[in-house]
């Protein structure tokens, strides 16, 4: 299937809010060099020692060097054969923001997590029509700015044009919780993905709903 180039959001810098607004433009993970990848996820952090590997290797593999870790990542964006797993978002040509979506049957440890056990209405793990949204990476200096709101957006017309039937999400509600670390957002908020248009199904717990997109 083609692969979208769209510009998805207006940006204003919160640093300084009358300068112009930008264009930010997303793009499939398989269209642009890895190095822009490994731009976004940096050297220091959560990102730098997971690599969006969570929800696919065993957790014996966690043990892995960091380094090895984007060398699966970087296999998985060559390799994968349905879609996925990630998104690039641009500011001009500098590389702001990482999205992992791809098929939920990619995503083997999610089907053991209590909010996908609980919360999901789709029980059929290896349905390859069920997308997932499951990481946002945004380094510090490009984040208040919209683009992971513009990443939401952008994952549910990529999921559409992949022949996605539902496109799955799990939302973080900052505010059931007296404090969220900026680390604990990594799975995106629910307010975020009401503008990109899903909806809560399910409310697994007080601070973790499952949100969908249906294109059936």
């Amino acid at each position: 299937m083609s692969h979208p180039l769209a510009i998805v959001a207006r940006m204003r810098s919160v640093a300084s809010p009358e300068s112009p607004t930008t264009d930010l433009r997303i793009v499939p993970a398989q269209t642009v060099p890895f190095a822009d990848v490994e731009a976004v996820f940096g050297t220091k952090g959560d990102p730098a020692t997971c690599w969006c590997q969570w929800y696919k290797i065993p957790g014996s593999d966690w043990r892995d060097d960091p380094a090895e870790l984007a060398a699966k990542l970087e296999r998985q964006i060559t390799t994968a054969e349905h879609g996925g797993p990630g998104l690039v978002a641009y500011d001009g040509e500098t590389p702001v923001g990482w999205c992992a979506v791809e098929p939920r049957p990619a995503l083997p440890r999610l089907k053991s997590k209590r909010i996908v056990t609980k919360g999901s209405s789709e029980p059929q793990f290896d349905d390859e029509s069920v997308w997932a949204v499951t990481c946002f990476v945004v380094p510090r200096a490009h984040r208040k700015r919209g683009v992971g709101g513009a990443l939401a957006e952008a994952a549910v017309a990529y999921a559409r044009e992949q022949g996605a039937r539902v496109l799955e999400a799990y939302g973080v509600d900052p505010s059931a919780r007296a404090k969220v670390p900026a680390a604990d957002l990594f799975p995106g908020t629910v307010s975020m993905f009401e503008r990109a248009g899903f909806t809560e199904v399910a409310r697994p717990t007080p601070s973790r709903a499952v949100m969908q997109v249906r294109f059936d």
